[in-house]
């Protein structure tokens, strides 16, 4: 009996290449690294013969291990550099679970379930983190700590929104609508998870984090406001 082996990485990658689906309306970091990047580590990934919940775990440990060295070190060079790093391999991999899944054939339910949850607790650690951090290494700007716990309940609300608008309306058999456009990418680059990942490279320099954290949570402030007025119209008109 003659046993097939296992495709390798140049195949593997091949057929994502071809499968990949438009990034128009995709926030810039998502659509043009993020994604990019994710494909490189689920075709590796399936060549290695990882399971899309390994990845998934591999994802929940990068994250966790930039949040908890954020914590324990505390605003220095090379941690906030590492911070940031680990954030944005963890969204790496958090992309690559489902790919691994879809080129594997091994999509299951409890997977997408270890996948939700684990976002669902990774949305708001980030934030608290944040909020932890502040308190614990640079109290003067406690007022950031309020603006992290105001983050975090933001956050968590609209992923609430995203993931029952598209189990909503995939029950009701519509499709999600993808916006479109270079314009409409490089606008949404501030609500990409990408560039909050990032952002906790200035850690090192805390007032320029503060800065630049309050900004981000403003502007996803606006783009979560209108992103749930435009959904639960769509579900009304259904």
């Amino acid at each position: 009996m003659i046993s097939q082996s296992r495709p390798g990485f140049r195949e593997y990658l091949a057929d994502l290449n071809r499968a990949q689906k438009s990034g128009a309306g995709v926030p810039a970091y998502t659509r043009w690294v993020n994604r990019r990047l994710a494909r490189g580590i689920a075709a590796g990934s399936s060549a290695l013969g990882l399971t899309p919940n390994a990845v998934t775990t591999i994802s929940a440990i990068l994250s966790a291990a930039g949040l908890a060295l954020m914590i324990v070190v505390g605003p220095t060079w090379w941690s906030a550099l590492l911070t940031a790093a680990l954030l944005a391999l963890g969204y790496v991999f958090d992309s690559a679970d489902g790919q691994v899944a879809r080129l594997t054939g091994t999509s299951s339910p409890a997977g997408e379930w270890l996948d939700h949850v684990v976002d669902a607790i990774r949305t708001p650690a980030i934030h608290l983190t944040v909020a932890v951090a502040v308190v614990l290494h640079r109290p003067e700007l406690v007022w950031v700590a309020i603006i992290a716990l105001l983050f975090t309940v933001m956050s968590v609300g609209q992923f609430m929104s995203q993931i029952l608008a598209e189990q909503l309306v995939r029950n009701s058999g519509g499709e999600a609508e993808e916006g479109s456009g270079l314009r409409k990418s490089l606008f949404l680059l501030p609500t990409d998870t990408g560039v909050l990942c990032w952002s906790f490279a200035l850690w090192a320099f805390p007032p320029a984090f503060a800065v630049v954290y309050a900004l981000l949570f403003a502007i996803n402030l606006v783009h979560t406001a209108a992103s749930m007025r435009r959904k639960y119209r769509k579900l009304v008109a259904r």
